[in-house]
């Protein structure tokens, strides 16, 4: 059988193209192959479960539209599923007077798109919403949620399966062959005939895109990991909402901060370490060829050059649970290093240019054979059906 699509990928973004491809189109012959026994095993799987609302992004970039547009797509296709969720809310903080000319932009941004409700806090109101935080103000986001997304994920699979789409588990890619007019997508277990290949894989869509594209990709993969605590049931209290700091607009994944679990608990964290393999969840995973991978582009090398004192911050708290605790003191002065209890872990697929541009949007590749989605970082769950939704109409543009 020859497939109309393969798409590769089993976390959200992979499985929210396949359901918008099938919803289109419920004739079009789909595959998607997954490498690991089970859906959203990577990055969906050690998502924190935040539901962005769009605060941060440039308004008019593809974030900024995806996150938008994704947030009310995901809420919608929650109450028709019976996906459970919560519209808790957040707080962002400015601890000292440099953050309020960046905390004055941040606002001016959700306006621009379009979040509804945003409140500027002074510090009694900040005070009366976060009794335990310190801060001078803030910025109150109703629109902020939590959610479980591998839960979203596998009710996904469900509706693909419902309209005849096919979901295969344990296919890891390890060539995609040219044809004239259509491809051969290789794994460990077959072959897969297609006119179009969708690559969605995440810590590995650099690699993947390199099967169609050869040297030509500019970009690679750099896996940073975050590590999160939990805090004691017993301390809990001091958290009500979400509690963000004002982002460094360097970094602006970086900066610990405190989130409500959709099914119980409160993780605070992360710090953001450079991952010695892409899927290195523990601090001593290892993968000689893919850290030399790593060290060897040239656009790693500039970004270590330029931030190594970061970069070396930030290990310092992955080693050290007083430092750690030091930086979340920032926010809640009470918390100490005794209320904490170690959490997850999670990896960040950042894209990096060769010139050592950190890619802060979305990226997507196209070619002959392929469309390759090769950088999808957070809001990426949030986002997912509106980015699902657009690669779908990019592959039946081709299709057609």
């Amino acid at each position: 059988m020859r497939y109309d699509v393969v798409v590769i990928g089993g976390g959200i973004v992979g499985l929210a193209t396949a359901l918008n491809l099938k919803k289109a189109n419920p004739q079009l012959r789909l595959v998607l192959l997954e490498k690991e026994d089970k859906l959203a095993a990577h990055q969906t799987g050690h998502n924190s479960g935040v539901i962005h609302s769009g605060l941060y992004y440039k308004p008019g970039s593809l974030k900024a539209k995806n996150c938008i547009e994704g947030y009310n797509m995901l809420i919608d296709f929650c109450n028709e599923n019976d996906v459970k969720y919560e519209l808790c809310g957040k707080i962002v903080v400015a601890t000292n007077e440099q953050q309020l000319p960046l905390l004055d932009t941040l606002f001016e941004r959700g306006v621009q798109n379009g979040l509804e409700g945003l409140e500027m806090l002074n510090r009694d109101q900040l005070r009366a919403i976060e009794p335990h935080v310190a801060g001078i103000a803030g910025i109150k986001v109703p629109q902020t949620g939590i959610i479980n997304y591998t839960k979203v994920s596998e009710k996904y699979a469900e509706n693909i399966q419902k309209l005849d789409g096919e979901i295969k588990l344990g296919e890891k890619v390890s060539s995609i062959a040219d044809h004239d007019g259509f491809s051969t997508v290789i794994t460990n277990k077959g072959s897969y005939e297609t006119t179009l290949v969708v690559n969605c894989a995440g810590l590995y869509s650099d690699k993947v895109a390199q099967f169609t594209e050869k040297d030509k990709i500019n970009l690679r993969i750099i896996p940073f990991r975050g590590e999160y605590y939990e805090i004691k049931p017993e301390k809990q209290y001091l958290v009500k909402h979400l509690i963000y700091p004002v982002p460094d607009p360097n970094f602006p994944f970086l900066g610990v901060h405190f989130t409500r679990m959709v099914d119980g608990g409160i993780e605070a964290g992360p710090n953001a370490v450079l991952a010695f393999r892409r899927e290195g969840y523990k601090k001593l995973s290892f993968d000689f060829s893919e850290f030399k991978e790593t060290l060897a582009w040239p656009g790693f090398r500039k970004v270590a050059g330029k931030y190594w004192k970061t970069g070396l911050g930030e290990y310092y708290r992955s080693f050290s649970k007083a430092a750690f605790t030091k930086a979340l003191q920032a926010l809640i002065p009470e918390l100490e290093k005794d209320d904490l209890i170690p959490g997850g872990s999670g990896v960040r697929a950042q894209a990096c240019d060769y010139d050592g541009g950190l890619l802060d949007d979305f990226a997507i590749i196209e070619n002959k054979q392929s469309i390759n989605v090769c950088n999808a970082p957070s809001p990426a769950a949030t986002s997912s059906l509106a980015i699902g939704k657009s690669v779908a109409e990019m592959v039946l543009k081709r299709l057609k």
